[in-house]
């Protein structure tokens, strides 16, 4: 057996995020033993030194920064994975980039375009492999979907309509701002909803129904001033609590969207449906196991949705996992792209969706964010 090539991970960030990704850094290899790479955590880093040495025990990073400009500068360092708030992404992976190193940055990658833009010109100058944490293309029911839609069993689609729904900030109580509210500030998140649960609905419908030409929509802030946590004063909410648009595909079809933070009763409901000449498609975050397919094209006395248990190991992953009818969860999606982007520097082929691809998302998602301002259709080409 030949010796694994180390991939010295340098981890900014030791939130939720921070846990999916060293869990997925940590648990590749067991079931992707065939990668030449092989993830080493080599550093983690936060402000709070007490924080960041808790967690480094927890799951085994060799060392502690509390300075993320020290973790880049590092010899030992060869990937900076951002685990930040997103008004840190820009700086941080612009720097890294700078030192040679690889970057992969939780999503979204901005708060807005210029940042974007910045980021996506840094990686393309300093030519290193970068990647964007969009993880639900990497479940496997989701891969699975793209199958079928690029195979042409859908034929031509009319139909592409997504949600992504929650009930977290319905409390007039709920302050904004802080360490773990920084998603209600918007400064720091760039944007509420549309930002942080609208770009994976896009992300995913782009890589599955192709470019978003043109958007029409409408977002609200329901509650229009919060206690700031970090103030202590009452301050305007600048964040859409939610958003509603849509849009047409470059390929014809119509889209429509939905996020909230108020729908009551849901935690993290995402679904999307597909609606094609000859059969339909769609999955549901909360049965991430199967995908639902319905095809016109059966005959008339068996002809009906059908629901497909992904858990084969002839579908997408799953040969890596537990035998037939076992199923995986959502930690596993990270494993996948921990695994592609590992294969990526074998083959030589970017991970997807890299920093130029999800700018494509952060165009969608400020072109959103300019219809509901303006209450105009806009183009997402001009964003």
């Amino acid at each position: 057996m030949s010796k694994k090539k180390e991939l010295r991970i340098g981890l900014i960030g030791c939130g939720f995020m921070g846990r999916t990704h060293s869990n997925g850094y940590r648990r590749v290899w067991n079931f992707f033993p065939e990668l030449a790479y092989k993830p080493v955590l080599q550093a983690v880093c936060s402000r709070s030194e007490d924080k960041v040495k808790a967690f480094a025990e927890q799951w085994g990073y060799a060392s502690v920064e509390t300075d993320w400009k020290k973790l880049i500068a590092r010899d030992d360092i060869d990937a900076v994975d951002i685990c930040t708030p997103n008004n840190m992404h820009a700086e941080i992976a612009i720097a890294a980039a700078a030192a040679g190193k690889m970057v992969l940055c939780e999503k979204p990658l901005a708060r807005g375009l210029e940042e974007s833009r910045r980021m996506v010109e840094a990686v393309e100058k300093a030519g290193v492999n970068n990647t964007i944490w969009y993880n639900y293309r990497r479940i496997p029911a989701v891969t699975l979907a793209k199958q079928i839609i690029d195979a042409g069993k859908l034929g031509r689609i009319f139909h592409y309509r997504a949600n992504f729904l929650q009930d977290w900030t319905i409390s007039a109580d709920l302050p904004q701002g802080g360490e773990s509210l920084w998603r209600m500030d918007a400064d720091v998140a760039g944007s509420g909803v549309t930002g942080d649960l609208l770009a994976h609905c896009i992300d995913t419908a782009i890589w599955l129904n192709g470019s978003i030409k043109d958007v029409s929509a409408v977002t609200e802030t329901f509650i229009k001033e919060r206690v700031h946590q970090l103030t202590g004063k009452v301050e305007k909410v600048g964040i859409d609590d939610a958003c509603i648009f849509h849009c047409h595909f470059e390929n014809g079809s119509l889209g429509l969207f939905e996020s909230t933070r108020y729908a009551r009763g849901h935690k993290a409901l995402y679904t999307f449906e597909i609606n094609g000449e000859h059969a339909s498609i769609r999955w549901d975050l909360h049965d991430l196991n199967r995908l639902e397919y319905f095809d016109h094209r059966d005959e008339s006395i068996v002809r009906g949705w059908r629901s497909i248990h992904v858990t084969d190991g002839d579908q997408p992953y799953m040969d890596k996992w537990w035998v037939p009818g076992l199923s995986i969860g959502y930690e596993h999606s990270f494993i996948h792209q921990v695994a592609d982007f590992l294969k990526s520097l074998e083959t030589g082929t970017p991970c997807s969706p890299t920093f130029r691809e999800a700018y494509e998302t952060q165009q969608v998602c400020q072109a959103v964010l300019d219809s509901a301002a303006s209450a105009n259709w806009k183009t997402v080409a001009d964003q």
